[in-house]
């Protein structure tokens, strides 16, 4: 039976690289993540994470071009691999079983 489990934080870093597409770096991940989940991340457990991630062969990595606004520096832009998304589709799916044998919850009026 293949593994379909990640850390929480390595599955949420894997939806954010596959909702930022071409836009997933570091920062930009950071930042979404901030947003989004209203949560406080710092930029090198993203880079870990991505890299943990890129080891599993989850996302790929490629350097985008230099710009004046980052000094000339370039970024290094992370993209979901078919294995990345299957183990997302995978999650969602066991979650959704799981749901479905939650009993229904009724709260008392007050």
């Amino acid at each position: 039976m293949e593994k379909t489990y990640l850390g929480e934080f390595e599955e949420l870093v894997l939806t954010m690289v596959g909702i930022l597409r071409e836009e997933a770096y570091g920062n930009a991940i950071v930042n979404e993540i901030r947003g989004r989940m209203e949560r406080e991340v710092n930029l090198s457990a993203v880079h870990v994470t991505l890299y943990r991630l890129e080891d599993k062969g989850y996302v790929k990595s490629s350097m985008g071009g230099a710009t004046a606004i980052r000094g000339g520096r370039r970024k290094r832009i992370f993209t979901i691999t078919n294995a990345g998304l299957n183990m997302l589709h995978a999650i969602q799916e066991k979650r959704m079983e799981l749901w479905k044998l939650l009993p229904q919850l009724k709260f008392a009026d007050l």
